[in-house]
This record gives structure tokens, sequence and C-alpha cells, in this order.
């Protein structure tokens, strides 16, 4: 099985007067890349396609840092100051090169096991989800309803009867993975190139039959996706103290 990251954005959110990609954050001297390739690697996938953009020359110093140019392969994207949807379509040659895919945000700090979930489920096209989240705008949330994911968005709008946030990592099918894509081609063709990569993905669970996505709940697992300076304080303090060796 191969993975598939994202890892183009500014990160503007964080405030800092010298940014860096996400990726490069470092907590306890190891960057999140460094972390997302040992855990990769020891759950025997077998590369990793890097979807680059801000800061790309950074992102390749480390990997040669890291010895892992065999198995990272970097996938420029020139419009990676406009949505990350553009991300995900620069991703797409590797993204169809055949197998199932794991799609993955690079700004997560996260327990191996999060990753050994996606892995083992029974599901062919899977979400993770953890119920421990605030009903606020921000985070990206999955609506459960009668125990099939019936939503996918920051606002949800289709009844459910509970919800919970969507980790940022996925298990795709390669006939899935190709209908994500082809919502992503139309929405770029219809100018909406400022829209997060999520919309194509909802858009595919909305339209295929009730059951082909599931979802496994990772509730209790440590993991925070990095958006706020807030996020790296509790990454370095409340998350990391937290996660499986």
């Amino acid at each position: 099985m191969k993975a598939v990251m994202l890892a183009a954005g500014l990160g503007s959110r964080l405030g800092s007067e010298e940014r860096l990609p996400k990726v490069l954050l470092s907590f306890a001297g190891q960057t999140l890349l460094a972390r997302h390739l040992t855990i990769l690697r020891d759950a025997g996938i077998a590369t990793l396609a890097l979807g680059v953009g801000f800061e790309a020359e950074r992102i390749a110093s480390e990997i040669a840092r890291l010895n892992a140019q065999d198995f990272v392969h970097l996938i420029p994207n020139p419009d990676y100051r406009k949505g990350s949807i553009t991300t995900l379509w620069a991703l797409k040659e590797a993204i169809l090169a055949g197998g199932p895919v794991l799609l993955m945000d690079a700004d997560v700090l996260y327990d191996r096991r999060l990753i050994d979930r996606l892995l083992t489920s029974s599901h062919a096209n899977c979400f993770l989800l953890d119920r421990d989240v605030e009903a606020e705008e921000e985070p990206v949330k999955l609506g459960v309803q009668d125990g099939r994911l019936v939503d996918f968005n920051r606002k949800l709008a289709k009844p459910h009867d509970f919800f919970g946030e969507s980790v940022g990592f996925f298990r795709f099918s390669p006939e899935i993975a190709a209908k994500i894509l082809a919502h992503a081609e139309r929405r770029l063709k219809a100018g909406e190139t400022e829209i997060w990569y999520e919309e194509a993905i909802r858009d595919t669970l909305l339209s295929e039959p009730p059951g082909t996505f599931g979802f496994e709940d990772v509730t209790g697992l440590p993991w925070i996706e990095i958006d706020f300076a807030e996020d790296v304080r509790r990454a370095d303090k409340e998350i990391l103290p937290e996660l499986f060796a």
C-alpha cells in the first residue's frame, strides 16, 4: 500500500514571524516528517508521495537528512497558495498509481495506532473518527446516523445521531480514489480553486450508496492537527507525552 500526503500549504495561521512548512515542525527533536516516515515504514507502507509547495526546498533537505529519498517522492503543486484541492489534484498520478491509498494531512502529531486502525479496518474506504470534539466551526466533522456515515464537513448539513472529528487520515480503494479525483476535477473546472480538498471527498460520500464508506472510532488515542500557535503548545505539552512508543 502507498501513502499520499498533503504538505504544500503556507501554514499562515500559525502566526510565527519565521514560517516554515508545518511538516517541519519539531517535537522532542523530531520533525513531523521524520515521525511520519518512521510510522509509515514500520506499518509496511511501500512509498510516500508528498505534495509540496511552500518552502519545498527545505522539505527536500529534510528528506535528504533523513536519507529517505528512495521512500519519499516529492510532487510539486505550483498553485499551493490556493486551496488544498489543488494539492490533491497535483497528486492525482500518485493516487491513481494502483492499489489502495492512504491519504493523509501532514500537519498532525499522532499515535501510531491510528495508522494501524486504518490498515486493519474491515472497511475498504475508511475514515478515522474522534468523538472528543466541540461543535465549533473549525474541525472537519463526520456525521453518523444508524451506524453509517452521512456527512463530512465543517458544518454538518445532514441529520445525524452523533458526530466526531475527522483525523485527516483516510484509506480509499482505487475505485473510490478515482471518483474523488473526478469530483475534484469537476470542482476545479468550475473555478473552485480556493476550496479545501475535503469537498471532493464529501461529494463522493454523498453520491455513493450508503455503506460505501466506514469509520474507525479512535476516541481516546492521542493526536492533534496543528493549525494555530496554541496547537503547537498543546502538541508539545499534552499530546507528545501520551504517544505510544
